[in-house]
């Protein structure tokens, strides 16, 4: 079965992307542990991470920095955090966190965004990325 990562690739569910190449998107996080809360997925599942292909995890990072000096621009945060966990969709994927503290990196306070900022924060990304 397809992750729901793929599922919003293909265009069957919504999702907010922010960033789209041949190896990769970029989306909001729905569940934002900070306001900017991205995440970078390659577009093929590989889980764990550490089964990715060296060039396809190279080209991820570079992804990430990039979307997080966007984040650094545009929300303004103490430093832009870069977490791989894995637990909660089983196909590989970035954090890049807006980080005023430690506390944003805490999944336990993470709360469903409000869909109105969740889109605005999205158009940001997306016209600071292009």
């Amino acid at each position: 079965m397809a992750s729901i990562f793929t599922r919003i690739m293909k265009g069957e569910i919504p999702g907010r992307l922010v960033w789209e190449d041949d190896l990769c998107v970029a989306m909001v996080d729905i569940r934002p542990l900070n306001r900017g809360h991205v995440l970078v997925i390659p577009r093929k599942e590989v889980d764990p991470w550490t089964e990715l292909l060296p060039s396809t995890a190279s080209h991820l990072m570079a992804v990430a920095h990039r979307v997080a000096q966007a984040q650094q621009t545009l929300f303004s945060p103490r430093r832009v955090g870069l977490m791989i966990a894995g637990f909660e969709v089983p196909h590989t994927h970035l954090h890049c966190v807006p980080l005023d503290s430690m506390v944003h990196l805490d999944f336990s306070l993470a709360q469903l965004g409000d869909p109105d900022d969740l889109d605005q924060v999205a158009q940001l990304l997306r016209e600071a990325l292009n």
